[in-house]
């Protein structure tokens, strides 16, 4: 997936005015309500350079970001990238050089490194999972469970490490769970229902997930023609006896519990998706550091 420029305005927009308090001023105590007032310290006509470096292996995402974030603050900050989004990076590597106004790169430093640390995490954490997958033809997918209003980005970092997006949001697939299927009357209403709703919008391209928690749930999933079959908390036994029984007549997704010691395990009994929410929603965000130097 690719990232809206519309959207990454608004983000690091959000960002910025929760840093710098925008239109909040309040100048009754004598002392500015916002802005970054530490700068102020630094005459307005000083310049510098800056360096940042991440302190740790990482795959490096968030290039789009950063660049919004200096040109909001100062398009005439100059950037310099020696790091590509989807770049494996080593320790103590710079990723990229800021030169311009002192104050703006100071002002912009948190803000910038917050996006990046986090969305390289992401994409970090995800190339360390597909890395257990090579040599199967399992996929790894992400899931829902984002930080809220970073959903996209995450997704799109998610895709820097080599992994692949499940659906974006409620729109753009059906997948009935348990509460799904008691509110419906069972997996083949709801299934059905779902095949009639796609043929009603002239859609074939959505498919019809459905999670089971047995082997009976799984049968009917598959007698209903559901596309994809998740397999929630199913044993890697379990598993393996499950990729028989379907026998290739739907996709088999397995979630629930996903561990990078456990990915290739599942992905060897011949599963075709393993689902993890951890990807997005347990950040390890990487540690970086900004090297700053006077002109």
């Amino acid at each position: 997936m690719s990232l809206s420029p519309d959207l990454i305005s608004q983000l690091v927009k959000l960002a910025l005015d929760e840093d710098l308090n925008t239109n909040k001023d309040d100048t009754s105590s004598g002392l500015s309500t916002t802005g970054d007032i530490t700068a102020l310290l630094i005459p307005q006509t000083q310049t510098a350079n800056a360096i940042v470096i991440t302190r740790e292996d990482c795959v490096f995402c968030g290039k789009a970001i950063v660049e919004e974030v200096f040109k909001q603050v100062d398009s005439n900050v100059e950037l310099e990238f020696l790091v590509n989004d989807g770049d494996s990076v080593k320790a103590n590597s710079i990723l990229f050089i800021a030169t311009g106004s002192a104050r703006a790169i100071l002002t912009a430093e948190r803000t910038a490194l917050n996006f990046v640390q986090t969305l390289s995490g992401t994409a970090t954490t995800t190339a360390m999972c597909v890395k257990e997958l090579e040599g199967t033809t399992t996929q790894l997918l992400d899931t829902r469970k984002t930080l809220p209003g970073l959903r996209q980005l995450q997704k799109y970092a998610v895709k820097c490490g080599g992994g692949q997006n499940h659906r974006i949001g409620l729109f753009d697939a059906f997948l009935i769970k348990e509460n799904h299927i008691a509110a419906c009357g069972g997996i083949n209403q709801a299934v059905t229902a779902a095949k009639q709703s796609i043929a009603k919008q002239n859609n074939p391209s959505i498919k019809v997930e459905v999670e089971v928690e047995n082997f009976d749930e799984l049968e009917q999933a598959i007698n209903a023609g559901a596309d994809i079959i998740m397999l929630d908390n199913f044993t890697v036994e379990q598993i393996q006896q499950a990729v028989t029984f379907t026998d290739k007549r739907a996709k088999l997704e397995v979630s629930g519990n996903m561990t990078i010691e456990t990915l290739k395990q599942y992905s060897q009994a011949g599963v075709d998706f393993i689902s993890s929410g951890a990807l997005t929603k347990h950040v390890n965000a990487v540690d970086l550091s900004m090297r700053f130097s006077n002109n």
